[in-house]
């Protein structure tokens, strides 16, 4: 925040996808909610878009952060729907089979909290049909699955910086990772 350049890297993050679906991937930045199907995320992703677009986003902004409401619901409105869409596509790890949200824990996949699953594994969600590639999650074990892409791996603790290459032309998807060096102690 203290960079010369702030208000033009601000401007810029303001205008990217909080969620794309591109090549037959869904790309979010952390996970989505079982119950909603590729569709409605893009809706939703379009609806927190919109706001953080406008010239009201900075009001926008001071309502955002918070772990309440924790479960998605279709008469949601204002500021409590938005921070639900915000926290799944940005925050989510683990969540219950009715997508009820759980953001104290960052264990791996295998220790999930009693109640609690990854939101990947969540039986009959919407989008399993659908490979979707998320990070934010960098203690979470290769998967090696087709539904889901896991892409976080480590950099900040010295793991790898990973992307997926995908040809458009083909469909054809290759993980590349660079080692990095850690940048932030594990105490």
């Amino acid at each position: 925040m203290q960079a010369p350049d702030r208000q033009q890297l601000i401007d810029w993050l303001r205008m990217q996808s909080l969620a794309m679906h591109e090549a037959g991937i869904l790309m979010v930045h952390a996970g989505v909610l079982p119950q909603w199907s590729v569709a409605q995320t893009l809706a939703l992703a379009t609806e927190v878009q919109t706001v953080l677009q406008s010239n009201d986003w900075t009001t926008f902004i001071t309502h955002m952060y918070g772990n309440q409401p924790d479960q998605w619901h279709d008469e949601l409105t204002g500021h409590e729907r938005l921070r639900v869409i915000v926290n799944a596509m940005t925050r989510l790890r683990f969540c219950t089979p009715l997508g009820q949200m759980e953001f104290a824990h960052h264990r791996d996949a295998s220790q999930a909290p009693t109640g609690f699953m990854p939101w990947f594994d969540v039986p009959n969600r919407q989008t399993q049909e659908t490979t979707v590639a998320f990070g934010h999650w960098s203690s979470l074990k290769a998967l090696n699955r087709a539904d889901v892409i896991e892409l976080d791996t480590g950099c900040v603790w010295g793991g790898c910086l990973s992307a997926l290459q995908v040809n458009p032309a083909t469909g054809q998807r290759q993980r590349l990772q660079v080692k990095c060096d850690a940048a932030a102690s594990t105490n």
